[in-house]
């Protein structure tokens, strides 16, 4: 599995980019084909204090999982993220499954 990272406007600290590494690789646990994830990290241009946004694109054979969330920091996103494709995976592999 390949984990591509893009800030976009922005450059990224080595923290950051390490927990965002380490959480996504987590996502093997739930699905063994994935070929791939990228995530793309931005900064909206709003007054708000929750303006982190994260994309995170998962491609499995067959499929594609887009999930986007946005919150006060990119840790409290990436998990978010995390989390909601885990529940993606899961729920399509228990729907492709074969009896």
């Amino acid at each position: 599995m390949m984990i591509q990272l893009q800030a976009v406007n922005f450059s990224l600290k080595a923290n950051v980019s390490a927990f965002i590494k380490k959480r996504i690789e987590k996502l093997e646990l739930y699905h063994d084909h994935i070929i791939n994830v990228d995530v793309y990290l931005k900064v909206e241009n709003t007054s708000e204090k929750e303006n982190k946004m994260v994309e995170v694109r998962v491609h499995i054979p067959g499929e594609e999982f887009i999930v986007k969330k946005t919150c006060k920091s990119f840790q409290e996103s990436i998990d978010l993220a995390a989390k909601a494709s885990e529940r993606l995976l899961i729920k399509f592999k228990e729907k492709n499954r074969v009896y």
